[in-house]
């Protein structure tokens, strides 16, 4: 399991200083219904707007 977690997503609210993720647990999926072949076939379903 990684130690840190970093993303530069700062309208989640997630997202902590240093560009760390502050959730307990991070949900990665595949974006277009198929096998991810690099980064951009992934969405991070953990992401949630700042209010």
């Amino acid at each position: 399991m990684a130690k840190d977690v970093l993303c530069e997503v700062n309208s989640c609210k997630y997202w902590a200083a240093g560009n760390k993720c502050a959730a307990s647990s991070i949900y990665v999926v595949n974006n277009r219904g198929k096998q991810a072949h690099d980064s951009g076939d992934t969405d991070c379903k953990t992401f949630e707007p700042k209010l």
